[in-house]
């Protein structure tokens, strides 16, 4: 990796090369067949054990027409591993530890536990191969170091845009109490109070609050940047880095979101809530808020339109509000997860070249289209040119696909067929469009750090518990301070100091 693309990294151009590198048009994709000299097989079929997060209790079985069909188009026998994304993490890291890796895993975004492996030589590196590969050779370069180990790629990317987050709202309810949509902050908090005290819902109850978070950390992640709080690290005024938490705004963050869940405008559960279970209250109309991916909105909005077909357009997306040093959001890394090659099931070069050659043509148009929509005809039929959905009313039919997607890495362009398009559809494209001018880049995004690859879950346990305490009450302040003591004696002050280094000899 050069000087000159970390200069880039560091110096906030990502933003600008990735908008370009994902606006510019892919490459024809070779057909099966033509994967750059790597396209013959044995005349018996590699067997493959595909390791990847499912986000339902019926995801596809081995008979699935859908995965016979990926099996035929690649040439492969495949045994998906299915693992609820609930219990991902702690199933990841057991997983490695029993030294049994399945041929392709799923690997959260360079964990330290990942990160540990591959220094034990658990993984292939696939940089010197993807350039025989037709659309493995066309990844992002950016994105690649941003998904690498010190330079090294250990991993296939999971294409994701990068203004994704943002904010969606039940439509109906600003409607109902004549709000508009939220500009600043203030706005946004006063939204929140009238969902959870002025009966948005028309029903008389008092049955309904403000914004529902879960137990994935993300939402208070992306509405700290709200305030001006850094992407996981940001230069202080003597020009080093230093972690989000430290800055001056963090506790201002912190401040506004015990204010909600005093108030009771976030769910109680919040802490606990099972993220499976995150958009059902909106849907069911109790809550009124979710700061999620912005592409959740259709989802949800399809969902109730289902349940109330008078409903036609009862969500909207915005994607983010004012604070107090202007508008921000947190970007995305341009990816989310990796496909990780294991050197315990694939032995040789040999093996490891026709594991590429399943992951190459997982990105051809036909394989995407099964994995995302399934089988023409019978999962989704073309009308007037549009693709309709025959599984949203028969999940039987869907649990022969739903999660397949999640093999997926969308290289160098998402190929698979998408509904017609909708009002809200549309919105959140240019929701998406709009985040890429106020995300905040992350200036260690690139660095691999020793003392997080051995004690990053320990430190970042100690402050994610510490806001979490925070918000719901168990500590004040000073307990606040003590964590971040405890965070500097556990190794922080070790991580602060490398990470410095290595942002030093970057900027040299």
């Amino acid at each position: 990796m050069t000087k000159s693309l970390k200069n880039y990294l560091v110096g906030g151009l990502i933003f600008t090369l990735l908008f370009a590198a994902g606006c510019s048009g892919g490459k024809e994709t070779s057909q099966s067949g033509k994967q750059g000299g790597q396209g013959t097989t044995d005349s018996e079929r590699m067997q493959l054990e595909v390791f990847v997060p499912t986000f339902t209790t019926e995801p596809p079985k081995p008979t699935s027409p859908v995965i016979e069909a990926l099996q035929d188009y690649t040439d492969t026998d495949i045994k998906m591993i299915w693992v609820p994304n609930s219990n991902l993490d702690d199933k990841f890291n057991i997983t490695l530890s029993s030294g049994d890796l399945p041929h392709i895993m799923y690997v959260p975004s360079k964990s330290p536990s990942f990160v540990s492996a591959v220094r034990d030589g658990a993984f292939w590196e696939l940089g010197p191969y993807l350039q025989d590969y037709p659309n493995l050779s066309q990844a992002n370069e950016i994105i690649l170091n941003n998904s690498s180990v010190n330079g090294d790629i250990y991993g296939i990317y999971r294409s994701r845009d990068l203004g994704r987050n943002g904010v969606i709202i039940r439509k109906d309810w600003l409607e109902n109490l004549e709000l508009e949509e939220p500009k600043t902050i203030e706005d946004f908090y006063k939204m929140l109070k009238a969902f959870k005290e002025e009966d948005p819902d028309g029903n008389g109850k008092d049955d309904t609050y403000g914004m529902v978070v879960s137990k994935y950390e993300g939402p208070w992640d992306v509405m700290q940047t709200w305030f001006g709080v850094p992407n996981k690290w940001g230069e202080n005024d003597k020009g080093e880095l230093e972690p989000a938490f430290l800055h001056e705004n963090y506790l201002e963050a912190l401040n506004f979101f015990k204010k909600l869940y005093d108030e009771g405008l976030v769910n109680e559960d919040f802490a606990v809530m099972d993220p499976a279970q995150w958009s059902d209250p909106v849907v069911s109309g109790k809550a009124g808020v979710q700061v999620n991916v912005v592409d959740e909105g259709h989802r949800i909005q399809e969902k109730i339109i289902d349940a109330d077909p008078d409903n036609e357009d009862p969500i909207t997306v915005i994607g983010a509000v004012e604070g107090p040093t202007g508008l921000h959001n947190l970007p995305t890394s341009g990816y989310s997860g990796m496909l990780a090659v294991s050197k315990t099931k694939v032995k040789t070069e040999e093996e490891l070249k026709k594991v590429l050659t399943f992951l190459d043509k997982l990105n051809d148009e036909e394989a995407q289209i099964l994995a995302e929509n399934g089988i023409e005809g019978k999962h989704y039929e073309i009308v007037d040119g549009e693709m309709e959905n025959l599984t949203k009313d028969d999940p039987g039919l869907l649990s022969e696909l739903d999660g397949l997607n999640q093999m997926l890495m969308y290289l160098p362009e998402a190929k698979s067929l998408t509904p017609k398009t909708t009002p809200l559809r549309e919105l959140e494209e240019e929701v998406k469009l709009a985040n890429e001018e106020i995300v905040v880049p992350n200036p260690a995004e690139a660095f691999i750090s020793e003392v997080y690859s051995k004690k990053g879950t320990q430190l970042d346990n100690i402050i994610q518990d510490a806001r979490i305490k925070y918000i719901v009450g168990q500590i004040d302040e000073s307990g606040l301070d003590e964590a971040v003591e405890l965070w500097k004696k556990s190794g922080g002050n070790d991580y602060l100091e490398e990470i410095n280094k290595l942002y030093k000899e970057v900027n040299k």
